[in-house]
């Protein structure tokens, strides 16, 4: 009888654990009943990235790819070194979305990433990207920050994750690349930035070509060191020479307005006089261009001697103000200058072997 009674219970336990199983734990049963990874980890995702649905989807993926990179694997256990590369990983994804815009990672002084930040100002497009110094990332040679531009360089545009496929957000150095971009993407917001005839068009490629391949590669002579005296004297040869290059690619835009103006006879027309490279607006070659004038006007005559940068380059010279009285302009002229002023006061000169290198009067160092 004792038998039969507890031959019962054990029948109508196994019955009642059955239905426990299948109702809340079908996977112990059948695998591919498991609920997907995101529904299992929005039940642990932290209040503090609830604050926008932004932060919530670009944070549920994020909590997925943490949680894919340290699952063990056909019975094998953890291995610490995939932990590690999980909890790094974080730092990439919420630097950019933690306020749920595409981050712009830059410092004042900086004249690529003032070609950026010139483009920004004039759409009036700084609500929606935000500009934050790379040093929240632990510097340009941290560890987070070379895995997202290995470069080690700057600027660097990081998409926030919602915004692409990528799991933390596509990021995009090199400010030629990030200009473009944004130029696309933000293209019915603000002015176009673009010139509207070919011609002119393919002059401002031009100039924004000879810029990031001739004057950009050598500009650290004007600030740079240690760097041995004939290299640094060569480069600032090359900076004179390729001054001159733009100078022409002013007068060709300007001698092709002319010849437009003449077949369209347009006496109210003064899109020959400029004062910008293109013509009476500004576009993406005047921004890649203005910054580095900054550090040119500035830094020649101040430490090499020049008279100026502008003898005979009138065009560049009624470019150069135009842009210096510019609002947008005056701003970035005023972020930068107050960099150089900075590094000035530190002796940033004299550390580098800029002084010392100018006294040796066997080299040319003014033009």
């Amino acid at each position: 009888m004792i038998a039969r009674r507890n031959f019962a219970h054990g029948l109508l336990f196994g019955f009642w654990f059955w239905v426990w199983v299948v109702t809340f734990r079908p996977s112990l049963v059948c695998p591919h009943l498991r609920p997907p990874a995101t529904i299992r980890m929005h039940a642990v995702m932290h209040p503090q990235y609830a604050t926008s649905s932004n932060a919530c989807s670009g944070t549920a993926r994020r909590l997925v790819f943490r949680r894919a990179s340290g699952t063990s694997h056909r019975g094998f256990p953890h291995r610490k070194s995939e932990k590690r590369r999980a909890v790094r990983f974080m730092p990439h994804a919420t630097a950019a979305a933690s306020d749920g815009l595409p981050t712009l990672y830059d410092v004042p002084v900086s004249n690529n990433g003032a070609r950026v930040r010139l483009i920004l100002y004039w759409k009036d497009m700084e609500h929606l990207v935000s500009v934050k110094n790379p040093s929240e990332l632990g510097g340009l040679k941290s560890e987070t920050y070379l895995a997202l531009n290995p470069q080690g360089k700057m600027p660097l545009l990081v998409m926030t994750p919602d915004e692409d496929a990528l799991p933390h957000g596509l990021a995009l150095p090199e400010s030629e690349v990030i200009a473009q971009f944004l130029l696309e993407k933000y293209s019915q917001i603000g002015p176009e930035l673009i010139p509207g005839d070919l011609h002119q068009h393919a002059l401002a490629m031009l100039a924004t070509r000879v810029h990031d391949l001739y004057i950009a590669p050598v500009q650290g002579c004007m600030y740079r060191g240690p760097m041995g005296v004939a290299k640094r004297a060569e480069d600032i040869a090359t900076i004179a020479k390729q001054m001159d290059a733009v100078e022409k690619i002013f007068a060709d835009a300007k001698r092709l307005r002319l010849n437009t103006h003449t077949e369209n006879d347009h006496d109210d027309d003064d899109t020959t006089d400029g004062p910008f490279i293109c013509g009476p607006e500004p576009c993406f070659a005047d921004a890649a261009l203005f910054p580095t004038w900054i550090f040119m006007e500035r830094i020649l005559p101040t430490y090499f001697g020049w008279d100026g940068v502008f003898e005979k380059r009138p065009l560049t010279e009624k470019w150069f103000l135009a842009m210096a009285a510019d609002t947008c302009g005056a701003r970035v002229l005023g972020e930068i200058r107050g960099g150089l002023n900075d590094w000035h006061g530190a002796g940033r000169w004299e550390t580098t072997g800029v002084n010392d290198a100018v006294m040796n009067t066997e080299y040319k160092w003014k033009y």
